[in-house]
């Protein structure tokens, strides 16, 4: 496993392995300067090869679940494999966090630091039809700003749900689990789902435990009687995001006041999965951070679940000539 380090004026520094094109860490200034990590990771490559829980990885080709590993286009049915009984998920038994991407660093105007992940994904690889090429830019700027890039072009008609599986911890250095974080997400409208964790629906946040619009800790509601929260152990959401939601306009917002550490995410995806963390393993890494369920948070930008059996879903099936082109960026305060 070959890393790889941004940095910028300020202090914050971000390491990438080559493995899962994986943010392995993001060391960020409180607000007394004092520079810890804020995401859950692991030192050592073979604690990443057995990475259940998908810290840090790219996530494809297609990010969440896709009910019982199957779709249709042009009327043929691509069985795809199920990792997650009944569902396919993540990207199948080997996603794209557990292939090793070709890493380059190069030079862009306006950044502290660059890197270029390429990986080919061949024809058929878990199931997907065609050959898609994807690239993925990690760009650092000075004024804390950190982008993801993802674009990718194939020679067949196929499905892409890229993004990012970074979990964190804004205390630094897991000093404390993340329940007290303050969360806003721009979305008026969620995807409840059924036992299988496959939407069927779309639900209104308002006077939900699901509203975000204005500032919650993540633990306020998490205890409280609601079928979603019981089935899925806490928050394993998709929002759906406002159409307000702009290169200006975040998608969501996460503080932590004690440490002072804030957390921006914009996208120009339809929706974000927030996860509190519900399956995290209660272990010692061997950073000597203590890991457990609810020490992490995701929030994942990306096409709906189970988009390509759900016509209501925008699409996520990209064609030959097409370029798919996504970001996700977070702002580090």
């Amino acid at each position: 496993m070959e890393t790889f380090k941004l940095k910028n004026a300020n202090g914050i520094e971000i390491t990438v392995s080559d493995y899962g094109g994986t943010i392995t860490s993001i060391r960020v200034p409180d607000k007394q300067g004092k520079i810890e990590d804020i995401v859950l990771g692991f030192d050592k490559e073979d604690w990443y090869k057995d990475n259940q829980w998908y810290l840090g990885g790219i996530i494809g080709r297609y990010a969440n679940r896709i009910a019982e590993g199957e779709f249709v286009l042009d009327g043929r049915t691509y069985n795809l494999s199920c990792n997650s009984e009944p569902n396919h998920l993540h990207g199948g038994h080997i996603g794209f966090n557990k292939v090793y991407w070709n890493v380059e660093e190069i030079e862009l105007e306006g950044a502290a630091g660059a890197l270029k992940l390429r990986y080919q994904s061949r024809h058929m690889e878990e199931g997907y039809p065609g050959n898609l090429d994807v690239e993925v830019l990690y760009v650092l700027t000075n004024d804390n700003v950190f982008r993801m890039l993802f674009q990718a072009t194939s020679d067949r008609k196929t499905i892409v749900n890229l993004s990012n599986h970074t979990t964190f911890n804004l205390s630094g250095n897991v000093k404390r689990d993340v329940l007290n974080h303050e969360l806003w997400i721009n979305a008026n409208y969620f995807l409840p789902v059924n036992n299988d964790f496959i939407p069927y629906g779309v639900g209104k946040v308002e006077k939900s435990v699901f509203d975000f619009r204005d500032f919650k800790s993540i633990g306020q509601d998490l205890d409280k009687e609601d079928r979603q929260l019981k089935m899925c152990s806490g928050y394993d959401h998709c929002y759906v995001l406002d159409p307000s939601t702009k290169e200006d306009k975040p998608a969501a917002i996460v503080r932590d006041l004690e440490s002072g550490r804030e957390l921006v995410v914009y996208t120009n995806k339809p929706g974000i999965q927030f996860y509190s963390g519900n399956y995290l393993p209660r272990i010692k890494n061997d950073r000597d951070h203590i890991l457990y369920p609810r020490s992490g948070f995701c929030l994942e930008p990306q096409f709906f679940p189970d988009s390509p059996n759900q016509t209501q879903f925008p699409t996520p099936v990209l064609c030959p000539g097409e370029v798919y082109q996504y970001h996700m960026t977070y702002r580090f305060m």
